[in-house]
């Protein structure tokens, strides 16, 4: 009976140490991790903000036709049909923002992840 309660000793100081030791590795990579996804979803909100079209060019081709309109009176009809509702985008431009907003899903995903670990 004295040997059991010595092995049960024993195993309860080893498997606490280890199991702390566990606990602590862990907590301190989904810090890194934290850090890390926000950091890079940072720096991957500027590009994609970078990458969207301009929308003072549509402004100004606006402003023009209502000066035109002004200056030529009321009467007049201005053809705005080259006026599009819709800026096309490249087949390489689409493509960039695909995985610019994929990296950025991940990475929000990924802190997201690390955040249950840390509460858990």
């Amino acid at each position: 009976k004295e040997v059991d309660s010595k092995f049960w000793a024993t195993y309860d100081k080893v498997s606490t140490e280890y199991d702390s030791d566990f606990l602590e590795r862990a907590n301190s990579d989904m810090s890194i991790i934290l850090t890390f996804a926000g950091l890079f979803s940072a720096v991957n909100s500027t590009f994609i903000v970078g990458m969207q079209p301009n929308p003072g060019e549509t402004t100004n081709v606006l402003i023009l036709h209502l000066i035109q309109m002004t200056a030529n009176g009321t009467n007049t009809v201005n053809d705005i049909s080259g006026l599009s509702s819709s800026t096309p985008y490249s087949s390489s431009t689409v493509w960039m923002q695909t995985l610019a907003y994929a990296s950025l899903s991940f990475s929000v995903l990924a802190a997201f992840g690390a955040v249950l670990g840390k509460q858990w």
